[in-house]
């Protein structure tokens, strides 16, 4: 049965707050990932771009003994270039992680907050850790 009115508001802030919360999870979790695994290229950009003499030109021994011209542009050039299989690797892993710990089953629809007697979809499938149901092993999924 629906709910009256402010019942259904305040259960509506209730399930945005917690979709609001599912989603920073999922976003803090994805800038973690993607920094862990793009950092050997933002390491070779980074030092490409400091020790080139047109853009900053630091003043680093590293930079006067090793590093010259040719040398920061080959860095900036192979940054670049590793990027691209970097992000495909930290978006799979991304994936398979969330699809592991099951993160976007902890979605909520907002008909949970109009309608009296709808359980909440996670709880229905054993919790948030999938400790009282079995998971069902024949569904495969490719990432």
């Amino acid at each position: 049965e629906p709910r009256s009115a402010g019942c259904c508001l305040a259960w509506t802030l209730l399930v945005v707050t917690m979709n609001s919360l599912v989603f920073l999870m999922n976003l803090l979790l994805l800038l973690v990932i993607f920094t862990i695994v793009l950092l050997p290229t933002i390491v070779v950009v980074y030092f490409g771009f400091q020790c080139h003499s047109q853009v900053l030109h630091s003043a680093a021994r590293y930079c006067k003994s090793i590093l010259d011209d040719n040398s920061s542009s080959a860095l900036i050039i192979l940054g670049f270039i590793i990027m691209s299989p970097l992000i495909v690797v930290a978006m799979a892993t991304y994936c398979s992680l969330a699809r592991r710990l099951h993160l976007f089953l902890c979605f909520q629809p907002c008909s949970r907050a109009v309608y009296k007697g709808v359980k909440w979809r996670w709880y229905e499938e054993g919790g948030l850790c999938r400790c009282a149901k079995g998971w069902n092993t024949q569904v495969k999924a490719w990432v």
